[in-house]
């Protein structure tokens, strides 16, 4: 990244010179012993400080003293601003060994203090480390530095994970100092974005994650990020007018109505309209929240009498309006936005909360247990909750995922993305990861409830185990004896499990079954795939691909049986075996003598995503244009007849010929692809067909042939259709897909032999 001299005075800034005065300034004035303690670290910190410099030439000991500074403005405990001023010097052994200086720091300050300085300390060394590697071996080194972080987390007191955040925030005020680095700029940069905004954001620190957000991304799209800033300075005194008339208005409007509030400008953080244009796809100037006013109010009631005041004064933004007091984010975020239209049909948001949500969002609600002024008072439940989950959820991913790049996977899956909040039957509130199922439930409740579970009902009605549970649900989990754990529930395609923490524990039952049990399940699984796929592969050739973590064909096989290796990593370890070899899995194309005559292949006369090449044509019934809701019907022999959904004649077909109703759409241009034919043996039903089609269509591909044998006196049908498939994991996943409707006994890709 070129550097920019905006950049540089900005840095600048960051660097002006702080006093422990200016951190005592915020603590209360009759607390002696907590300004006798800081005294007392801060001396320490100098002394083995003393003499050195940061890479931007100031002297070290200001770090430091802005990450205490950054502590103590947020109101957190008095050990965690003193560990902040003592956070870095185990790593200075110029003066003591480091033994000494932990022997030194825990006679001094006590166990507390010298466990969050050890903490904080053995972050720092994996960061130096992931610095100092050879470019070559940089991205592995990243991400496996990157999971002794997160390990270092779950080992230690989360008060660590906040003060390791504002010595962050600082060395990204200041990271315009390594200049001359600009890959350890971007480094830095890329490893704040994929750890300490999703922290951030998971303990609810907004300013925090909203500062991180943006520097970071100044150093990583360094163009975009002047050029929205650059958007915005071009209106900025316009936009500080606008906000200082609407301000007057809305508080003489709130005033009129009782209502005392305080009101003031909201920052705008480049980041978060950045990531706006591109969700919505909208160009900067349909972003609402580039010009804000946040208003306080004392209770949860005037924030809605406050609303409002708010939507009579000004036209309301349709579908721009979002609860958050009813319905608070994960991170247990609480505010009411909306955006309103003023004069000359412009835009701007307002933001509504009370001074305690305000305060919540200002310094994180997991932080409650951190809080200087709490740091005596009991923790609520909800609150010691959430704590424990938190902590739970880090122990979970790290305790058994080896891989780097599986564990910041699942960390983000599990620990960062959005969350859910369920009930039991009790009325206890479940927090969950986003898209969660009954089956994570389960486990989460106990690992035997879920080893146990058959079934469940939510909200009084039974849901298959892959439903996808909703906040506000009421989940009841109903087990048996008999049953145990699935398979299925490890495979991504059927959606059984989001959480690590599920997964761990299914396989962790399968581990606990024998070994000799294990290898023969592993090899079922193995043959079932060789067969089912068509590959021209044997059970030794595919164990062979592992060999780099597993010698032995049956120690391979095991981990197959227990799930350590789920079938997606062997597809798509096949996939680039074939690959290499330059042997595509798709190379012959036949169908057996019992198959039908087939319907000749016509070029589509237009682009019917799940129809293919079949004939089609369009009804002159309905006369469907390309935008509209289209579904097929299967003729006997002249291919797929194009009907509106509403068309009269489909009422009538659904009625009459449900079965021959296929799903389609319009489609698009589509990857290289190859025909693939698979033979479907199912008990014959209505809908059947339509519901096979439905699947292909979801999955984005097509169908170039569709014929059905005779039915056998069981009344088991054989369907044989030919996929244009782009390669091998996208056919697995069709036919596991397959597999699961309703009536269908098997699925196998038919290849001559």
């Amino acid at each position: 990244m070129q550097s920019n001299p905006k950049f540089q005075e900005q840095a600048m800034n960051e660097q002006s010179n702080l006093t422990l005065d200016d951190i005592l300034t915020l603590l209360p004035t009759e607390d002696t012993e907590a300004r006798e303690l800081l005294r007392r670290a801060y001396k320490l910190a100098e002394q083995i400080h003393r003499g050195q410099n940061r890479e931007s030439g100031e002297p070290y000991i200001q770090h430091p003293l802005h990450v205490a500074y950054l502590l103590a403005e947020a109101n957190y405990k008095l050990t965690m601003i003193a560990a902040g001023l003592l956070h870095d010097i185990l790593e200075d052994t110029r003066q003591q060994s480091a033994d000494a200086l932990r022997e030194r720091l825990h006679k001094e300050f006590g166990e507390e203090i010298l466990t969050l300085v050890e903490g904080v300390t053995k972050l720092d060394k994996i960061e130096a480390q992931a610095g100092s590697d050879n470019a070559r071996y940089r991205d592995v080194q990243e991400l496996e530095s990157l999971r002794k972080m997160f390990i270092i987390m779950a080992e230690n007191d989360l008060g660590v994970i906040f003060i390791k955040l504002a010595d962050r925030v600082h060395n990204m005020r200041t990271l315009e100092g390594l200049k001359n680095d600009p890959e350890r700029q971007r480094r830095i940069a890329r490893e704040t974005m994929q750890i300490f905004v999703p922290l951030a954001n998971r303990m609810g620190i907004w300013p925090w994650k909203a500062e991180l957000e943006d520097t970071a991304f100044r150093y990583l799209n360094c163009s975009t990020y002047e050029h929205l800033e650059q958007l915005l300075e071009a209106r900025r005194e316009e936009r500080e007018e606008h906000i200082k008339t609407h301000t007057r208005q809305l508080r003489e409007a709130l005033t009129a109505q009782g209502i005392n509030a305080k009101i003031k400008g909201r920052p705008k953080h480049i980041y978060s309209i950045h990531r706006k244009m591109r969700r919505k796809n909208v160009p900067f100037a349909d972003i609402y929240d580039t010009e804000g006013i946040r208003v306080i109010v004392n209770t949860d009631q005037e924030c809605y009498q406050a609303l409002g005041v708010v939507h009579s004064l000004w036209t309301p933004v349709e579908g721009e309006f979002d609860d958050y007091i009813a319905k608070p984010k994960p991170n247990g975020y609480q505010s009411l936005h909306t955006a309103v239209r003023v004069a000359n049909n412009k835009t701007f948001e307002i933001q509504i909360r009370t001074t305690e949500m305000d305060k919540a969002a200002e310094q994180g609600i997991a932080a409650a247990h951190w809080l200087y002024k709490e740091s005596n008072a009991p923790i609520s439940p909800q609150m010691r909750d959430y704590i424990n989950q938190l902590r739970q959820s880090i122990q979970d991913v790290t305790r058994e995922t080896q891989d780097a790049e599986e564990m910041l996977e699942e960390m983000q899956a599990d620990v960062f993305e959005e969350r859910v909040y369920v009930f039991t039957p009790k009325g206890k509130v479940i927090d969950l990861p986003l898209k969660a199922t009954p089956i994570d439930l389960a486990y989460h409740v106990h690992t035997d409830i879920g080893n146990r579970c058959r079934g469940a009902r939510v909200n009084g009605r039974w849901v298959p185990l892959n439903y996808q549970l909703q906040t506000g649900d009421q989940v009841e989990i109903i087990t048996s004896r008999t049953s145990t754990p699935n398979r299925d529930w490890l495979s991504e395609e059927f959606g059984y499990t989001q959480s690590s923490r599920t997964r761990q524990k299914i396989r962790q039952w399968f581990r606990q079954q024998s070994r000799d049990e294990n290898i023969m399940r592993g090899r079922i699984i193995i043959e079932q795939e060789i067969r089912r796929l068509g590959l021209n592969l044997t059970l030794e050739d595919i164990a062979a691909l592992f060999t780099k973590h597993y010698q032995r064909t049956e120690d391979f096989l095991a981990a197959v049986g227990i799930g350590d290796i789920n079938n997606d990593r062997i597809i798509n370890r096949i996939e680039d075996h074939l690959k290499r070899q330059e042997t595509l899995p798709f190379e012959e194309l036949e169908v057996e003598s019992q198959e039908p005559p087939t319907t000749p292949e016509i070029e589509a006369p237009m682009n019917i995503q799940g129809a293919g090449a079949l004939f089609t044509r369009v009804a002159h019934c309905c006369n469907p244009l390309p935008g509209e809701e289209v579904i097929g019907y299967v003729t006997r022999g002249r291919g797929v007849t194009i009907h509106r959904r509403d068309c009269v004649n489909v009422a009538r077909l659904e009625r009459e010929e449900r079965e021959r109703l296929i799903e389609l759409e319009w489609g698009v241009a589509k990857e290289t692809t190859f025909p693939v034919q698979i033979r479907i043996t199912a008990y014959d039903r209505s809908r059947l067909l339509h519901d096979i089609s439905t699947i292909i269509t979801n999955e984005n591909l097509d169908m170039i042939k569709v014929n059905t044998g005779k039915r056998d006196r069981y009344n088991m049908l054989p369907i044989f259709i030919t996929l244009e498939i782009p390669n091998l994991a996208k056919l697995h996943r069709v036919m596991a897909k397959i597999r699961q409707v309703h009536n269908v006994n098997a699925v196998e890709r038919y290849v001559k032999h």
